[in-house]
């Protein structure tokens, strides 16, 4: 039965969770383009807002990037460039350890000022609150597995995760194997990740994949003040 459980959890809902959050974000974008927005508030606590967003985002951007190139990046290549095992699990801890923490404090301000302002939360939706909430134990499981990961300075685990990683993508069917022995909390924290991804699409959380990047090549806008009155005559 756990066999059975293992497999289906890490090496059959990972297929769902990516295709729910490839195929729901291209109907959503297609079918509902104007709600492809996080839904600001910002005119209510509007420092908490700043100090919890800022907070929250840069430590989730580099824990997002960090679990992408530490899980994804073939473990030949590391082995390629002197980066050892050891030295790998050692920067996973420290630099996912702060900035995990940030984002984690920011969510925590962002949480209280969701469910405990009248305003805000009268204006929040059942899926604005899940959301962050969900975040907030997916950040509070990853400091979690902070610990077990400095009884196992050698790499070895990490690099079984890599392999679960890479075998899901390459549609390694004996995936879900290699974490079989996996501690529970890191089992927990997987499965919670995959989670948001099924949820991903009806959310707010779509508007990551709008970041404005073109903002920083586009051409300058001159805004030009025009004399003429309404209805095409000229102003004296």
């Amino acid at each position: 039965m756990a066999s059975f459980l293992n497999t289906m959890i890490f090496g059959i809902y990972p297929y769902i969770a990516l295709a729910v959050l490839a195929l729901g974000s291209i109907i959503r974008y297609d079918r509902e383009p104007y709600t492809w927005r996080s839904g600001s508030s910002q005119l209510l606590r509007r420092r908490q807002l700043v100090m919890g967003s800022v907070l929250f985002h840069v430590g989730v951007l580099i824990v997002f990037f960090g679990h992408l190139v530490g899980l994804l990046t073939p473990i030949q290549l590391f082995d390629l460039v002197g980066i050892s095992h050891t030295f790998k699990q050692i920067m996973a801890i420290v630099v996912g350890g702060v900035a995990g923490g940030f984002a984690l404090i920011g969510a925590t301000m962002l949480a209280h000022r969701r469910l405990f302002d009248p305003r805000i939360r009268a204006t929040s939706s059942f899926a604005d609150n899940a959301i962050i909430l969900l975040l907030w134990l997916q950040l509070a499981l990853g400091l979690a597995t902070i610990p077990i990961s400095l009884n196992h300075l050698d790499g070895h685990e990490m690099v079984t995760f890599m392999a679960w990683a890479q075998g899901i993508f390459t549609f390694d069917f004996a995936a879900s194997g290699y974490i079989a022995e996996a501690h529970p909390v890191f089992k927990l924290h997987l499965f919670l990740g995959l989670t948001i991804f099924l949820v991903f699409p009806f959310t707010r959380l779509v508007h990551m994949l709008s970041v404005p990047l073109r903002y920083f090549w586009r051409p300058g806008y001159q805004i030009v003040r025009s004399k003429r009155a309404p209805g095409g005559i000229g102003a004296e």
